[in-house]
C-alpha cells in the first residue's frame, strides 16, 4: 500500500532533509507533493493543546492513537526529542526525578537565515569592512555563544527552555522535574546537550552504559581517552542519538552525567516525522 505524502516547507532545511529520509528509508509513497511558501516556512502547531500528541517513536509510540481526536500529530522541539530518546531507557530502569540540561544548539535550528548569518559573519571577520551585523540572532553568532533561543517569558526562561520542560513531562513522565538553559552556538548542524540526571534509585554508570547500548535510536561512544566521544561534526547525516561521557555524579545520591549529540535536522525534525508516519502505516496494516 502506497501513501500520498505532502511535505510542507519542502525548500527549507527540514523539508529537504525529510524528502531525503523518505527516499533513504524507502517509505511507501505513491505520490509526493512538495509545498513551500515564499519564505519556505511550514506551519507551527502549538503543543499547548493537550489533545495533540507529541510523539518520539522510540519513547512513546502508543501516543499516535491520540491523533484520532484531532487528526494531528506534532513533532516535539528538536532539543527535547534527542534528550528523551536517551532518557527513556534509563527512566524505565531507575525512575528519573530531576534533569538539569544545558544545550548547545546549532544555527540550523533557526532555519536557513541562521545558517547564512553564521556563514556571512565568519567570512566577514577576515575581510575588513565586510563585517555583518546581527539580524537573525540577538548578538554576533560567529566565534560566540548566545544564551538566548526564542522569546523571553515572564519567568525569566526563554520559550525554548520552557518547551524542554513541558515537552519532557508530556512525552516521558509528568512527575520529572526539568530545568534547562538553551544556548545557540556557532555550529552549522547538530545539537549537543550536557545532561545531569537524578534518579529515584541508584544506577551504576556501567549499567547505564549497557542499557543505552541496547536502547533503540541510541549509539554509545564513550571511551575515556582523547576523541572517545561524539561531537556535532560526527553526528551530521546520521539517524542516531549519540551518548558519550557517561559518569557518576558524586554530588547527589543517585546521579549521572552524560553528553548527548544528534543531527537536529534529522532526529530533531525530519526523521522523527517520517518515523511517526511509519508507526501509523504499520498500525494501519496490522488493523487490515
Amino acid at each position: 500500500m502506497g501513501y500520498r505524502v505532502v511535505v510542507a516547507g519542502a525548500t527549507g532545511n527540514v523539508g529537504r532533509e525529510m524528502l531525503n529520509i523518505l527516499a533513504e528509508r524507502e517509505f511507501p509513497v505513491d505520490e509526493i507533493v512538495a509545498l513551500a511558501s515564499r519564505k519556505s516556512l511550514g506551519t507551527e502547531v502549538s503543543f499547548g493543546d493537550p489533545e495533540i500528541p507529541l510523539v518520539v517513536p522510540e519513547v512513546n509510540p502508543e501516543a499516535v492513537e491520540q491523533y484520532k481526536n484531532r487528526m494531528i500529530i506534532a513533532n516535539p522541539n528538536c532539543s527535547t526529542a534527542q534528550m528523551v530518546v536517551a532518557l527513556k531507557p534509563l527512566h524505565d530502569r531507575a525512575r528519573i526525578k530531576r534533569v538539569v540540561v544545558s544545550t548547545y544548539q546549532s544555527v540550523s535550528g533557526a532555519g536557513k537565515e541562521g545558517i547564512d548569518e553564521l556563514w556571512d559573519q565568519t567570512k566577514g571577520m577576515y575581510v575588513p569592512g565586510q563585517e555583518v551585523a546581527p539580524k537573525k540572532f540577538t548578538k554576533q553568532i560567529a566565534f560566540n555563544v548566545i544564551p538566548h533561543i526564542d522569546v523571553f517569558l515572564d519567568s525569566g526562561e526563554t520559550k525554548e527552555e520552557w518547551k524542554m520542560v513541558a515537552e519532557t513531562k508530556k512525552i516521558l513522565d509528568k512527575a520529572i522535574k526539568v530545568t534547562a538553559t538553551c544556548v545557540r552556538v556557532p555550529v552549522f548542524v547538530g545539537h549537543s546537550e550536557a545532561v545531569n540526571i537524578e534518579f529515584e534509585d541508584f544506577l551504576d554508570e556501567d549499567e547505564a552504559r549497557d542499557i543505552l547500548r541496547e536502547a533503540p535510536g541510541v549509539m554509545v561512544v564513550d571511551k575515556r581517552e582523547n576523541g572517545g566521544y561524539v561531537t556535532p561534526v560526527e553526528c551530521v547525516g546520521d539517524y542516531a542519538t549519540f551518548v558519550s561521557r557517561i559518569r557518576q555524579d558524586s554530588t547527589i545520591e543517585n546521579g549521572l552525567n552524560l553528553w548527548c549529540v544528534s543531527d537536529n535536522l534529522r532526529k530533531g525534525a525530519a526523521l522523527n516525522a517520517v518515523q511517526i508516519a511509519e508507526v501509523l502505516g504499520n498500525r494501519c496494516l496490522k488493523k487490515g
